[in-house]
């Protein structure tokens, strides 16, 4: 045991330059953040961004009596652990009233986007995180990560946002690096080099290891971006994942800092790339490299010949089951697994020609089989690689 591993007793298997690597936290100039964590039913978010908007422009409402907010039969008006619903409301009424400004995108599951009413009157939310909403602006984002992992199928322990996001979004608790500090972060810091009204949250270390390899542009922004989405990069790399499981999955990920600027720089071209995939809607903070388009997968597809939008994108094939008090249970829903088609291996192999791969290089990485992926009876998505599929 050591401490490096955090005297873990637990044998490992990791590349033997892993642990001089820095980890995530050594990075940064300012510690991670959790997201924020609601325990009111449901309440304070929404799909339908209208129903928020009604549901919350009622609670703000001193027009509104106690009743009859208790009678729409949301967690705002129930009391669960230690909150005292009539108590907060007074508190938040007092405070402030409803702001359209404060109905944000909220990511709840990685893809699962999300409106939320954010509000730091103390007890309205669980968990508020008013230092990580003090964060949130048009021209920031966030890499999430974990601190250790607590299943052995974890999946990729990274993630990118520029929204809000919620604590469970990466399991057990997501925490968000921000790219950007405040501007009047830098005389409490003493960030070396660090000029400019928005500053990289980045470390004295990784300020300096920059210079080292030439990167001197004086933008903190393009700072923040080199390093942040090189990080995204090297955790979403398979062979990083497989290399290092047993170090990445009992601590923070730690992250190899290339030996040249050229190679960083790639680095942070793949990691905008999965950055622009996760959230497309994110500042960019580096060029994304160009996507490549396998023509043949994932293509939205009719089984009757002919597609029409209007009628036929009904989610009717029993991917979920109605459950007690409104509980969506999981289903088996409707697929069909098969060999790829001539076609569907000719689009494959034109995209894995561009990659520098072969055919069957690119069918190991994919699968070796595919799945048609049934919404109902009609309409389909065809050819979803086994691999991507599960």
């Amino acid at each position: 045991p050591s401490l490096a591993a955090r005297f873990s007793l637990r044998p490992r298997r990791v590349a033997e330059a892993y642990l001089a690597w820095p980890r995530l936290t050594d990075i940064c100039a300012v510690p991670p953040i959790n997201g924020l964590m609601e325990k009111r039913g449901g309440a304070l978010f929404d799909i339908d961004r209208e129903d928020l908007e009604q549901r919350m422009r009622l609670y703000f409402d001193p027009g509104v009596e106690w009743e009859g907010l208790a009678a729409l039969g949301t967690g705002l008006t129930r009391h669960a652990a230690a909150f005292q619903p009539r108590e907060v409301r007074t508190k938040a009424l007092a405070a402030e009233r409803f702001d359209e400004a404060r109905i944000l995108r909220y990511v709840v599951r990685p893809f699962e986007d999300r409106w939320a009413y954010y509000s730091s009157t103390p007890g309205l939310w669980n968990r508020a995180r008013p230092t990580l909403f003090g964060h949130l602006s048009e021209d920031n984002a966030f890499v999430l990560s974990r601190v250790g992992a607590c299943s052995r199928d974890e999946g990729v322990p990274l993630y990118f946002t520029s929204a809000l996001s919620d604590d469970h979004l990466l399991s057990p608790d997501a925490s968000c690096f921000t790219f950007l500090l405040p501007g009047d972060s830098h005389g409490e810091l003493e960030l070396e080099s660090a000029g400019g009204s928005r500053l990289a949250n980045l470390s004295n270390e990784v300020r300096r290891y920059l210079a080292a390899i030439g990167h001197d542009s004086g933008d903190q922004r393009e700072d923040a971006g080199l390093i942040w989405l090189h990080a995204l990069a090297i955790g979403y790399s398979l062979k990083y994942l497989e290399e290092n499981e047993d170090g990445v999955k009992t601590d923070w990920p730690r992250i190899p800092l290339p030996a040249t600027l050229s190679a960083l720089e790639s680095s942070a071209v793949l990691g905008a790339s999965i950055a622009k995939t996760l959230d497309p809607g994110a500042p960019p903070f580096a060029t994304a490299a160009p996507v490549r388009n396998v023509r043949s997968i994932g293509v939205l597809s009719s089984a009757s010949g002919t597609l029409d939008p209007s009628t036929d994108l009904a989610v009717t094939a029993r991917w979920g089951i109605a459950g007690k008090g409104g509980i969506c249970m999981p289903s088996t829903g409707k697929l069909e697994e098969r060999e790829y088609s001539s076609e569907e291996l000719e689009s494959i192999s034109e995209a894995a020609q561009k990659e520098g791969l072969t055919t069957n290089q690119a069918v190991s990485l994919l699968g070796e089989t595919c799945f048609d992926v049934y919404l109902n009876d009609v309409a389909y998505w065809r050819c979803v690689p086994s691999n991507v599929w599960r």
